[in-house]
């Protein structure tokens, strides 16, 4: 009957720029339009904490309790933020704080304390962690002696699984070799750095300091070392980037013989600094969405000639100790510990984000409380929301699972996925719609379709005790 009063709903309310608020109107694709270029007018972003809704705050503190006394069944996944960085690079939507070195102590300790104080919690001890990110930010910007003991720490206070996946994220400045070398050391088994692009020029209008060939050389040394996993971050659709010199990241990438690389899309913030520089005519105009469709279908051809697997929408692999498991658990909508200013958490049904100011911080702490705000329950939709997201992100989406979390999707859900099918986008096969190429380029507004869908389904709201389940 849910779906049914869907599909018969006899009125269509529109949006304000006109559009239907029908998803299986407004995210259908025009007949005859280029599956990979033109299948979208536009990209719009998968917001995580969708249909969320904020704890009292009356409320903050006991709901807390409650969540960090509740043990989990599953494993997690822990993220510790760093939010310093030595610049605010152009394309960046994520600066928070300008690196000073003489705050790295403080930090560590910081952070330190705050895993000690929960250490020992239901939340964090009940069940293994098995994988670990130190994100932000830039990680790698902390003084080597810190670092490692923040990853000492953090691996002897933390119960973490004997295969537990350790990510280091940070970039080729003020990282060097013996640092990388304390670090795996003390326990990472995984770094990931922002390369972006190797051309210099390119490098440099976003705001990177070293050349290409600097940081090439340093990705070299790395993966010489045989002792972790070694990726990079790259973006396709930067200031001056054209065919050549994107398709040239791709192979000076391949020759690097690194077990991973990440390719994005670039993203302009309105208002941030890339925005304002293009907008003032600093720099010239970024790729448009058919120029990144063809760069993402230049990278896929480039690493499958090469042999890479593609194991996610933006991720390439060239080894088989690489797992990526940090970002597919987060996907599928395991619990996620944080730790550190900055750092967003999820468990139980619940989501938040941790208080950046470090008096804040401590006193918290010293008062046996998560230094968390923005406490807020997720949707009832949050199994089924994940479901779609996890299935997507890697090109193969159940859609018995989703409609075990929301009866009634897979009808509501199916003049949208035929209307995908047809334009080119994917294939329903066995009850599973797998993505084409051009598909996975639009993967983002493929999820947000569907959770549209789900959004019209009827269902209950969220209470607590359904939260805590």
């Amino acid at each position: 009957m849910m779906a049914r009063e869907y599909r018969d709903s006899p009125t269509r309310q529109q949006n304000r720029d006109g559009s239907d608020d029908d998803p299986r109107v407004a995210f259908a694709v025009r007949p005859g339009s280029d599956p990979l270029t033109a299948a979208f007018a536009r990209r719009k972003f998968v917001v995580p904490w969708q249909g969320s809704r904020p704890v009292d705050d009356s409320d903050v503190d006991a709901t807390l309790e409650t969540i960090f006394n509740t043990p989990r069944q599953e494993p997690a996944a822990a993220y510790l933020h760093v939010p310093y960085c030595h610049n605010h690079c152009l394309f960046c939507g994520f600066f928070q704080n300008a690196w000073r070195p003489d705050a790295s102590p403080s930090y560590v300790d910081d952070v330190l304390l705050e895993i000690d104080r929960f250490r020992d919690s239901p939340l964090v001890n009940s069940a293994p962690i098995t994988a670990v990110y130190l994100g932000g930010g830039t990680p790698t910007a902390l003084q080597q002696d810190d670092l490692a003991r923040l990853i000492r720490g953090l691996s002897a206070m933390l119960p973490l699984s004997a295969d537990c996946e350790i990510t280091l994220e940070g970039r080729t400045h003020d990282f060097g070799i013996a640092k990388a070398v304390a670090a795996i050391e003390a326990g990472v088994n995984r770094i990931s750095i922002g390369v972006q692009s190797f051309n210099t020029d390119v490098r440099r209008r976003i705001g990177r300091k070293k050349s290409g060939n600097e940081v090439s050389a340093f990705l070299h040394d790395l993966v010489s070392l045989q002792r972790a996993v070694i990726g990079c971050d790259l973006i396709y659709g930067l200031p001056g980037q054209d065919d050549a010199i994107w398709r040239e990241d791709i192979e000076t990438a391949i020759a690097l013989d690194l077990d991973a690389v990440s390719a994005y899309a670039l993203n302009v913030w309105p208002g941030g600094p890339l925005f304002s520089a293009v907008e003032k005519g600093k720099l010239p105009k970024p790729g448009s969405l058919p120029v990144q469709a063809l760069a993402y279908a230049s990278a896929c051809e480039l690493f499958a000639a090469a042999g890479w697997q593609h194991i996610a929408q933006s991720h390439f692999t060239n080894s088989p100790h690489e797992r990526n498991r940090y970002n597919h658990l987060v996907k599928a909508g395991a619990a996620c510990l944080a730790f550190g200013p900055g750092a967003g958490g999820s468990a139980h049904g619940y989501r938040w984000r941790n208080m950046l100011d470090p008096v804040r911080r401590r006193e918290r702490i010293s008062q046996g409380l998560p230094p968390a705000e923005g406490l807020a329950r997720v949707s009832i939709l949050h199994r089924a929301w994940t479901e779609v997201s996890a299935g997507l992100e890697v090109g193969d989406l159940d859609l018995a699972a989703v409609e075990a979390a929301a009866p009634g999707f897979q009808e509501a859900a199916m003049p949208l996925i035929a209307n995908w099918s047809s334009a080119g986008l994917g294939e329903m096969t066995a009850g599973r719609f797998r993505t084409t190429r051009a598909g996975a380029f639009w993967m983002t507004m493929l999820v947000n379709g569907l959770h549209a869908v789900l959004d019209r389904l009827p269902h209950p709201g969220p209470t607590d005790s359904q939260a805590l389940q």
